[in-house]
């Protein structure tokens, strides 16, 4: 079956960076979308940053200029690189994945915590 690991999460103050991996596995097809979903204390999961293909990207305007997400796609890996980050990005950070092209199915990630404070 399909499972996606995080890890990189962690605690940092703001202004400084964090990098998320994401590894997953018993991936049976190649066209998929990648990406990261957060969840705040008391929030409602939201989209951070996706990735279909090297040129298809979709950030929320919170994190727009801020974040960066990439893949390897041989690998089926996804990274975040999280720069100047700010106490409102304190959340549960969820791995994504989502088959394209046939199913539509999606999988996510166990949640990795990164935590900016002073």
């Amino acid at each position: 079956q399909v499972q996606l690991v995080e890890s990189g999460g962690g605690s940092v103050q703001p202004g400084e960076s964090l990098r998320l991996s994401c590894a997953a596995s018993g991936i049976r097809f190649g066209i998929t979308r990648m990406g990261w979903y957060r969840q705040a204390p008391g929030k409602e999961r939201e989209l951070v940053a996706t990735i279909a293909n090297p040129t298809t990207t979709n950030y929320a305007d919170s994190v727009q200029g801020r974040f960066t997400v990439s893949r390897d796609y041989a690998r089926h890996m996804v990274f975040l690189e999280m720069n100047k980050l700010k106490r409102e990005d304190t959340a549960v950070y969820f791995c994504y994945l989502r088959e394209e092209r046939f199913r539509l199915d999606e999988y996510w990630g166990q949640g990795t915590q990164d935590t900016v404070s002073s």
